[in-house]
């Protein structure tokens, strides 16, 4: 660790070794059960997938909680990966993530399904423990480093840093949905939110809609001036004024991962083994989610039912494979969702099944990559129906595997991916009559269309990978570090193509000229840097 004095002062500003720092809730790590020393084994999802070769190449770390409260933990490497833990304390876990983040900012975040919590000792926890985060950041990054800060947990943090170290570039993205204003004018924090948010050089979000809901709220609480995708931050609490850049950077998977997954024979025998098991029927059809009241779960399953009873599926000829992977059990908005989505398979199972043929078969587990490829490749439907989603990643993950052109996916159109993913058939999984009819559509629908349709999902998979997802991001990022000046208001962002420079490479400025009605915009903008 550097130590150098500050011109401007008499404190000495510490720096750490870490050029480029990924900031999350979690680790990409679980206790590994079979480790008699109880080591660590990595959980790798797409942020990792996106991120460990940009940690790897820079002297890179990962800053997060273990998932263990109570324990503190040193530092430590796995697969090239520099962690550096965080503690939260039962307590933390129970106001700071079950509560604030959980049962606050989530419900408010997708369309309030379910109506939001408001504590005050909870948000009292978000800040203290956003307060640590930041903390860990200042103490690790090197001087000029690149820190990328991840989702709704963590919204302070940006502000906080910039505060703590105004010689690091920072970047935030928000997994999940940002509210229409009026929505999120419900917080009683909402300017501390948007003031956290607006400590980073670059916000993303999964859609340009959620992008304008943000721009919004700031315009609508702080009256900060904005125009196309910038803000102007003015000069305050201690801060120097600065300009942000709101903008959509839709995130994607690993689709050469998961085509590779896809072609393996011990895979493609276990995928035909699914279909055995449950009966070779003609149709086999997929719901694969996470148990929370947003992926509309007991909406998939009362159109399925319906569809049963009403004679228009044959129980003998199709069945839908529900898995709901485990999820925030101890909030008691998940306890609900748990009964119902229960009570209704038992309903349908009770009433519907023949000897031999059950209707829905109910998994309540999680399962390892492998096998979730095998379910992808044995299902000719695929059922992604949530109510409000940021992205889902489920419905890339099955076209990515469909390597023969074939099978069908219905869509809910309240999903990032319905912006992404036009091929689908697209349903309202409030009207439970629109999503009826897409079931029947997909499971009719002929070979020559399922083809035309899954062909061109998989072109857009193809074509953007979560690979290509961070690499675009982190290079808008560089390229606002090191060309401030360029930032205009309607800059269009990095080309998202596959040959975008590389993270440590200063993107190109702009070659647009000027327009005259810019000029006192950009003139703020030289006065702010």
């Amino acid at each position: 660790m550097s130590t150098v004095n500050s011109a401007d002062s008499h404190t000495e500003t510490q720096y750490g070794d870490s050029d480029f720092v990924v900031v999350a809730n979690r680790l990409p790590v679980d206790r590994d059960p079979e480790d008699e020393s109880r080591g660590w084994r990595t959980s790798p999802g797409g942020l990792v997938t996106a991120v460990a070769p940009v940690m790897k190449a820079q002297e890179g770390a990962w800053i997060g909680w273990t998932g263990v409260p109570d324990q503190d933990f040193d530092s430590f490497t796995i697969d090239g990966m520099h962690l550096t833990p965080v503690t939260l304390t039962s307590e933390d876990v129970r106001r700071y993530y079950e509560g604030f983040s959980n049962a606050t900012l989530w419900p408010l975040y997708h369309d309030v399904i379910v109506p939001p919590e408001f504590h005050r000792t909870w948000w009292d926890a978000y800040v203290r423990v956003n307060e640590r985060f930041a903390q860990k950041v200042a103490e690790v990054a090197a001087e000029s480093a690149t820190v990328w800060i991840h989702d709704y947990q963590l919204q302070l943090v940006p502000l906080m840093v910039r505060r703590m170290r105004p010689d690091v570039a920072i970047g935030f993205f928000n997994h999940i949905p940002f509210p229409p204003y009026e929505l999120f004018a419900q917080l009683p924090w909402r300017d501390e939110i948007l003031r956290g948010l607006l400590g980073a050089d670059l916000v993303g979000f999964q859609r340009p809609a959620d992008a304008a809901n943000f721009r919004r709220a700031v315009r609508g609480r702080l009256n900060f001036t904005t125009k196309a995708s910038t803000v102007l931050v003015p000069e305050g609490e201690s801060l120097a004024a600065h300009v942000v850049r709101a903008e959509a950077f839709p995130i994607s998977i690993d689709t050469p991962y998961l085509e590779q997954l896809a072609e393996d024979p011990d895979i493609v025998e276990r995928a035909r083994q699914i279909r055995e098991d449950v009966g070779n029927p003609k149709v086999v059809m997929l719901g694969v989610d996470r148990m929370d009241y947003t992926k509309g779960i007991r909406h998939r399953l009362k159109a399925y039912g319906e569809l049963i009873a009403e004679g228009r599926l044959n129980v003998e000829d199709v069945v839908l494979i529900q898995i709901a992977t485990p999820s925030r059990e101890r909030l008691e908005q998940y306890k609900i969702i748990r009964h119902d989505v229960e009570l209704a398979v038992g309903r349908i199972n009770g009433e519907q099944a023949d000897v031999g043929s059950i209707p829905v078969r109910y998994l309540h587990h999680s399962y390892p990559r492998d096998e979730m490829t095998a379910f992808f490749l044995a299902a000719d439907v695929m059922l992604v129906t949530a109510l409000r989603d940021g992205m889902n990643l489920v419905a890339k993950e099955y076209v990515a595997c469909r390597k023969n052109d074939d099978g069908a996916l219905v869509l809910s159109e309240f999903t990032g991916a319905a912006e992404q993913l036009k091929g689908a058939v697209m349903v309202n999984p409030h009207d439970i009559g629109n999503l009826k009819a897409g079931i029947l559509e997909a499971v009719e629908m002929d070979e020559r269309t399922r083809t035309r349709r899954m062909r061109q999902m998989r072109r857009k998979v193809d074509t953007d990978t979560v690979s290509l997802w961070s690499k675009n991001f982190l290079a808008e990022l560089d390229h606002i570090k090191h060309n401030p000046e360029a930032i205009v208001p309607d800059r269009p962002v990095v080309q998202k193509s596959r040959t975008a420079p590389p993270p440590d490479t200063p993107a190109a400025p702009s070659d647009r000229a000027q327009r005259p009605e810019d000029a006192d915009w950009v003139s703020e903008i030289s006065t702010a840097r």
